[in-house]
């Protein structure tokens, strides 16, 4: 059982859930990485592993999202990304495992080899693909499959927004809170003084930070921005997290009403690179720096970034004697034995420019599958 679910019965009794992951993921001290960047006590939490199948940070929110589609009686779900989205990748993996059928609509975006690997394992997964130009495309598009679906089946796909972003999916969060502050009662980890996530759609900074005040811990997060900041900003952050914050509350009295302050919402700006999953220097020499050091993945368009700001504090001098975690949102799981025999021919026709073209190489050199 999930850790709001022993704490506020009601949210066991009262929220669609279904489970998928395997949690708690654990949380592990990186002393040598740690001890070069001049930070004695840095820690990693490890949601890279938390589906045996597929890892990452969407799980946590599918679990109520897919929940939420199955208690609706939905056959399918439709969502959104970039060609190499990771979130559109685990909503195939775990509709397909919880017999929903997955309808993806995607953008492009700069290549490069996870975009060809998750194409492929949504291909496996039985993902209905589809790629659109631009965003006024993808919104025609979605409107005539959400019509098609529903003359075919009789019901229209349940929608399932871009990153799993809703106040339902970002609970999936709140709960990592919670999980975390069990952790530190264990004695796995000293409360940290500074968490360090990556910040796109926002549910999963958004989940943690309430629920790391509801759980009454002083850790400091820090969102690392990896988007636009027309997609992730402080006034969307804050409405996202007053309304999961509402829908807690209204469920269960018990769950505290949080008082958000701008001090306590901290996104930083300088690790996004001006383009959505384009590499920078400082976010590829942080991937360097966790493999050789110890042997973790990482990747350029999201976790790389992040531990790069980590790695810039650490040297500034400003998480000097704090102990620090770093939440690694990205799936470590491979799949290569899984897609190695898919000619990428059987995907649409408009997806087989992302095998032909180049992709786009490191910022150093240093190659990396990212």
């Amino acid at each position: 059982m999930i850790s709001l679910f022993r704490l506020f019965p009601l949210f066991e009794k009262h929220l669609p859930y279904v489970p998928l992951g395997e949690f708690p993921t654990p949380v592990e001290k990186i002393g040598r990485l740690g001890k070069d960047i001049g930070i004695e006590q840095l820690y990693i939490k490890r949601d890279d592993i938390s589906g045996r199948i597929y890892g990452g940070n969407k799980i946590r929110k599918l679990e109520f999202l897919l929940g939420s589609a199955k208690q609706n009686g939905a056959q399918e779900v439709l969502t959104f990304g970039c060609a190499g989205s990771n979130h559109a990748l685990a909503t195939a993996v775990y509709a397909n495992k919880s017999g929903l059928r997955s309808i993806s609509m995607l953008l492009p975006q700069p290549n490069a080899h996870y975009v060809h690997d998750n194409l492929l394992m949504s291909y496996v997964n039985k993902a209905e693909l589809h790629h659109y130009s631009n965003k006024s495309l993808l919104t025609i598009g979605t409107e005539y499959q959400l019509l098609r679906h529903k003359l075919r089946n009789g019901i229209a796909p349940q929608v399932i927004p871009s990153g799993g972003t809703t106040p339902l999916g970002t609970i999936g969060y709140v709960n990592a809170a919670f999980e975390l502050r069990e952790h530190i009662n264990q004695g796995l980890i000293p409360e940290p003084d500074c968490l360090y996530v990556t910040l796109g759609t926002m549910g999963t900074a958004a989940g943690l930070l309430l629920g790391l005040l509801a759980a009454g811990l002083k850790t400091h997060l820090v969102s690392v921005r990896v988007v636009a900041d027309f997609v992730a900003n402080p006034e969307k952050f804050a409405a996202l997290f007053r309304k999961t914050n509402d829908l807690l509350h209204s469920i269960d009295s018990s769950f505290p009403v949080v008082k958000l302050s701008k001090k306590e919402l901290d996104i930083r700006k300088d690790f996004f690179g001006g383009q959505y999953a384009k590499y920078t220097r400082e976010g590829m020499q942080a991937v360097k720096l966790m493999k050789d050091t110890e042997g973790y993945k990482l990747d350029g368009c999201y976790t790389g970034k992040t531990f790069a700001c980590l790695v810039h504090d650490a040297k500034s001098g400003d998480l000097k004697n704090k102990t620090v975690l770093f939440w690694n949102t990205l799936n470590s799981r491979d799949f290569s034995d899984v897609i190695k025999a898919i000619d990428y021919h059987e995907l649409p026709q408009n997806f087989h420019s992302y095998f032909e073209e180049e992709v786009q190489q490191p910022s150093l050199d240093y190659a990396t599958n990212d």
